[in-house]
């Protein structure tokens, strides 16, 4: 049996941050980031809508990029001593995927951050509170998802937490958020989309209710990103769309591997975070080399290839290997690395990697065991062993073919 689940009401188009003013409720606490959303307006806009509604406000702000389990915790402790009966999450990925986790603990204070890491095994939420997000970025799509990402810094960790608990009650997905954005995190949130919509596809729980918005957000993303990251306001309202479109898709469809890495190779290093949607970046190429093996994935692929992005090729092998160099190509277009030798600070191309070497493969057998360990493992089309897993690493790291 599969399952379907979305936010029950998505507003999107230009000023749909102000349905917040129809929800209803006494207090409402605003999760966000840095601040972006506060010197664009977004902040004190949605604040003074939820006032004329009736509500009490107070703010938790400063979540940072990747939010650590003491952000969690300590977000948590401010929920519960404000006690709201809404949770407005604004901005990117971060501040959202945080306030999502705060959430759980906000309404069963026992709960550990290891309890929330054990995949579909939350308790009922909604006891307390409700929980809306607006999303900012155009890639991660959590304000349509039932994951969150959290990062155990002691541990050099990154944790999904998977649940379809945590999927937001409403969604809003507003484009004036992220006309400013620059261009680098256009590049990056992007091919997380992207990302995003071909793991989607090709997973183990892909069904007909997933793969229609997969493979639209596949057609839009690639056409519409490298006009986004030229800055052209068109181009930045598609992608907002498709990578919501692409959220839907993998919050039910589940994902793959290249999230699997890139969620164990974030933090791991002491050189510096090999940032999230550059990792995707990196990494799908070669996954979808080392997946297209299992004929499954093989004839999925050469679908994207050939009826969605009517790339050249004779043969399914040869339609893989045109969409794996589409991918190539947008990369260079959008001034990413192909592989983490040339991951420069700020996931830019570089001669040298702030990742070093000798440090990437002394690690790479525990990152490799964690990253087969990781929920999204599960449902991509071919399992690795812990020796193909290290072999992958190997190829991301010197950007080499995948041919095992």
């Amino acid at each position: 049996m599969g399952r379907f689940t979305n936010p029950r009401d998505l507003y999107f188009g230009e000023g749909a941050r102000h349905e917040v003013k129809n929800l209803k409720g006494k207090r409402a606490v605003i999760v966000s980031g840095g601040s972006s959303m506060r010197r664009g307006g977004f902040l004190d806009d949605v604040e003074n809508d939820l006032k004329s509604a009736g509500f009490e406000v107070a703010h938790i702000e400063g979540v940072e990029s990747d939010p650590s389990v003491e952000t969690v915790m300590n977000g948590a402790a401010k929920m519960s001593e404000f006690q709201p009966d809404w949770i407005i999450a604004i901005g990117g990925g971060s501040p959202i995927d945080a306030a999502k986790a705060m959430w759980i603990k906000y309404e069963y204070p026992e709960t550990t951050f290891e309890d929330m890491c054990k995949v579909f095994g939350l308790p009922e939420l909604r006891t307390k509170a409700h929980f809306c997000a607006i999303s900012s970025t155009s890639g991660t799509a959590t304000e349509v998802t039932a994951f969150s990402i959290i990062t155990d810094y002691q541990k050099g960790v990154k944790y999904p937490i998977a649940d379809f608990q945590i999927t937001p009650d409403v969604a809003i997905v507003d484009p004036e958020l992220t006309y400013g954005m620059p261009v680098k995190l256009v590049a990056h949130t992007g091919m997380d989309a992207l990302t995003h919509a071909i793991e989607a596809y090709v997973s183990t729980a892909a069904s007909m209710y997933t793969d229609g918005d997969a493979l639209h957000a596949i057609r839009e993303i690639v056409e519409w990103l490298p006009k986004s990251y030229a800055g052209e306001k068109e181009g930045r309202q598609h992608m907002h769309d498709a990578q919501c479109l692409a959220g839907i898709a993998f919050s039910s469809g589940l994902l793959g591997i290249v999230h699997s890495m890139a969620h164990k190779t974030g933090a791991a290093f002491s050189g510096g975070h090999i940032i999230h949607g550059c990792a995707n970046a990196m990494y799908l190429g070669k996954v979808i080399q080392f997946n297209a093996r299992d004929e499954r994935a093989k004839a999925r692929y050469a679908f994207i290839a050939k009826e969605i992005l009517h790339l050249e090729g004779n043969t399914e092998d040869e339609l893989v290997e045109a969409l794996v160099q589409k991918i190539r190509d947008i990369n260079d277009a959008l001034n990413i690395p192909q592989g983490i030798k040339n991951y420069g600070e700020g996931g830019t191309k570089s001669e040298t990697s702030i990742i070093d070497e000798k440090e990437f493969f002394e690690k790479a057998p525990e990152v490799a065991r964690l990253a087969i360990e990781d929920a999204c493992t599960l449902s991509n089309p071919r399992k690795p062993t812990q020796e193909e897993m290290e072999q992958l690493l190997k190829c991301v790291y010197f950007d080499l073919p995948v041919e095992f």
